[in-house]
This record gives structure tokens, sequence and C-alpha cells, in this order.
């Protein structure tokens, strides 16, 4: 019974002082950029030793996909969050597209994961990432919306796949202009009218 409960708490320890590098890492990495951030800064900014941290991260770059993992997850259950009560694909394309630019406008985060992941990740990192934080959600999004047409054979699997990696391009974008304190409503619009667009050409 003791030897589960020192086992226990040693794993709560362990999951705390992860959580508490991946806060800190955040803060500084939104904070200062990737580049201007040190191992030292985090480890000192969480409160661990340098020790503890390499215990669990391998370098930085693994610390800043972790982080960047955790923001990707939070854009996409804001995305999933916002579909629950949708009517239609196309109400539910929308209502998504909102909830991924409101999240995206968090302060920091279009940085971090448009910015400052694609000079840290490789591609395949920067692939799962962007599935992760609502490409693969846009992708099933656009299924919906066009078998909903009468096009049934119209559209291979690979090219929705390609036309979504184009439209999450797109969305993405727009994200960066959000991050530059833009305007981004006529983006908005004008994503409006392609998913609109896509709709026609499809059904013919």
């Amino acid at each position: 019974m003791q030897e589960k409960k020192t086992s226990r708490s040693h794993q709560e320890r362990s999951e705390s002082t992860r959580a508490a590098l991946i806060a800190a890492a955040r803060q500084l990495f939104v904070e200062r950029g990737y580049a201007s951030t040190s191992t030292p800064d985090i480890a000192d900014a969480a409160k661990v030793t340098r020790g503890a941290l390499y215990h669990h991260f391998e370098d930085k770059a693994e610390l800043f996909l972790a982080v960047a993992q955790q923001m990707a997850q939070e854009v996409a259950r804001a995305i999933e969050t916002s579909s629950v009560y949708t009517k239609s694909p196309m109400d539910a394309l929308l209502e998504g597209s909102k909830a991924y630019f409101k999240a995206m406008a968090e302060h920091g985060r279009a940085q971090l994961l448009l910015q400052d992941a694609p000079a840290v990740l490789n591609t395949q990192q920067l692939s799962q990432l962007s599935d992760m934080a609502g490409a693969y959600a846009l992708e099933e999004g656009l299924g919906a919306l066009l078998m909903g047409t009468d096009s049934r054979a119209s559209i291979s699997s690979e090219e929705l796949h390609a036309l979504a990696q184009l439209i999450s391009a797109a969305f993405d974008r727009t994200a960066q202009a959000l991050a530059q304190k833009q305007n981004i409503a006529y983006h908005q619009a004008a994503l409006y009218k392609l998913l609109q667009g896509l709709c026609n050409v499809y059904a013919k």
C-alpha cells in the first residue's frame, strides 16, 4: 500500500514539474520568442533545476513542441465546441472559422504556431501540429459540405485533402494578419465567398 502511494506521489510530482516547465516556457516563448529564450531562463521561471528540465525534455526544441501542441489543442477544442449546435455543414464551417480566428487572436499564439514553429520543428511535426490545430477538422468539414451537394463522385479523397491544405493556408494567412493587428473583415468575407463558390463548383 505504501509503495503504491509513494509511486503515485512520485508520478504526481513528475507531472507537476512537466506542467510547470511547459507553462514557464510558454510564457517566455510568447514574451521573448524562441531564439531569445534559454533553457536556464525556463528552468528558473519554472523554479526547477536544469537537470529536471532535461529529465522531461531532450532539448529546448522538444519543450517548444510540447508548448505548441498545448496551444494547438486549445484551438481544436474551441473549434469543436463552436460547431456542436450548428444545423448544416456550411454553418459548422463558418462557426468553426470564427472560433479559429478568435482562438488564434490570443496574444502570442499566432506568432508561436505560424511563425516560430516552422523555424523550429521538422516537416512531420508541423503537419501533425496543423492537423491538431484545425486542419483535419477543416478537411472533415469540407468533405461534409461538398458531399452534401450532388457531387459525390466529382471529388476524390486526394483532391479533398489538397483542397483542405490550400484553404488551411488561407486561414493561417488570415490569422497572421490578425496577429499583426490588421482588420481581417475582408479576409473573412473572401473566405466565406470561397466556401460558397466551392459548393457551386462541385455541384456542377
